[in-house]
């Protein structure tokens, strides 16, 4: 068995950390220029640089994305950028563009090149071209069912596959999307997505007569709006239809998110890997996880065929929280018992609180005292980003997370 890479999104240099601390193989990210989501926080070169060789330095990969649906201006600097990213060697570049895709080529030969969702690679032939013009990887249209993808895999052999396992999901044919750019400008194929497709909208239709039944509340309907994908009970399926590397979409998501979501897919495969009967024992865990994430309901997506009504949000874009993500940890000193930890939502003495860790068992228990970091007893956390310290029931580790149920 091929044991696939676990991959998870990292929107700056601390989501990168917190990804390999709970179980990524690799993360994919974006410069400041030519990536696919531009309102992420995005990494400033030395802060590329950094994160490369902490990657390198744990054995993990980092994949660029260059991904982009260019135009003209866009080649004006490229060449330059792709100097500088060869001189911070990351593992490989995802592109769509086949301008982009030239110019790395004779810029980085030697560099890997992964063939983005933006591409839509949907049939054996076009994963063939790829490969041929010196793709390594080709990340699939979301579109496309397992059976099309073991098709795909029988059929191009000598090229890996990679394939969203997790997350959000876009409207718009392989993400192609033009709503945005209608509704305010910002162009979705250039990192400007505005997600109108989570808006409410009203639909009507004057002159044909056609009756299109569309289901609303009194706020309108969420008919562009999908569930998101969750593909946790079906690990089994993906590996066997030879997908290579399991990616996690969300660079625009929180640490929280990051975290619970790697930990879990992490369990999920390892489970698989060393035992089948745990991993199906297991899975109603693996739920309860990633039901405690902010999140819309949940769809298998296109993997077992076309979709349905039943994938759709029509009375609610938004999604459901379950915790309130309360501190993240810095360091911890076994001697006094004392995490030291970096508040992100206020709370206080007295709370119930869970410790999410980055791997064992979670536990609870009642935050008794809380300090600031001179060590003056404080009742509450309320200023953000706060730096505070308070004793813990079990050893824990740096990014290891305090949660609470809401």
């Amino acid at each position: 068995m091929i044991i696939p890479e676990l991959l998870s999104p990292a929107g700056d240099l601390e989501r990168l950390k917190v990804a390999f601390a709970y179980g990524a193989d690799a993360v994919y990210l974006a410069g400041k220029a030519l990536g696919m989501r531009a309102k992420a926080r995005n990494f400033e070169i030395d802060e590329l640089r950094e994160g490369v060789k902490y990657a390198h330095n744990l054995g993990k990969r980092v994949y660029v994305t260059v991904n982009i649906i260019a135009r003209n201006e866009d080649f004006v600097n490229i060449e330059d950028y792709f100097h500088e990213l060869g001189d911070i060697n990351p593992d490989a570049l995802i592109i769509s563009d086949l301008g982009i895709f030239d110019v790395a080529r004779k810029i980085l030969p030697d560099m890997e090149i992964h063939i983005s969702t933006q591409a839509n690679t949907t049939n054996f032939a076009s994963v063939n071209f790829w490969k041929s013009l010196g793709a390594s990887r080709i990340i699939l249209a979301r579109e496309l069912s397992l059976r099309e993808i073991s098709e795909i895999q029988a059929r191009s052999r000598g090229v890996e596959l990679e394939c969203f396992v997790h997350g959000a999901m876009c409207m718009a044919y392989s993400g192609r999307c033009l709503i945005s750019n209608y509704m305010n400008g910002r162009d979705a194929n250039r990192g400007g997505c505005s997600h109108p497709c989570r808006w409410d909208y009203a639909l009507v239709e004057e002159k044909s007569g056609a009756v299109i039944p569309v289901f609303e509340d009194d706020e309108g309907t969420h008919i562009f709006s999908s569930k998101d994908l969750c593909m946790i009970e079906h690990i089994p399926e993906l590996i066997d239809a030879g997908i290579r590397s399991f990616k996690i979409e969300g660079r625009m998501k929180t640490v929280y998110y990051v975290a619970s979501v790697t930990k879990t897919y992490r369990e999920a495969i390892d489970d698989f890997v060393s035992d089948p009967e745990l991993y199906v024992s297991r899975i109603p865990y693996y739920k309860e996880q990633l039901s405690k994430i902010c999140h819309r309901e949940y769809t298998t997506g296109f993997y077992f065929g076309p979709i349905s009504e039943n994938d759709h949000c029509y009375t609610d874009g938004s999604h459901t929280k379950t915790q309130d993500f309360y501190a993240i940890v810095d360091d911890y000193d076994p001697v006094s018992g004392f995490a030291f930890i970096q508040q992100r939502n206020k709370f206080g003495v007295g709370e119930s609180v869970e410790i999410f860790k980055t791997s064992g068992e979670n536990f609870s228990q009642v935050i008794d005292e809380l300090f600031d970091i001179a060590g003056n007893p404080v009742i509450s956390a309320p200023h953000p980003q706060q730096k505070l310290k308070f004793r813990t029931s079990q050893p824990v580790a740096q990014f290891d997370i305090i949660r609470r149920k809401i």
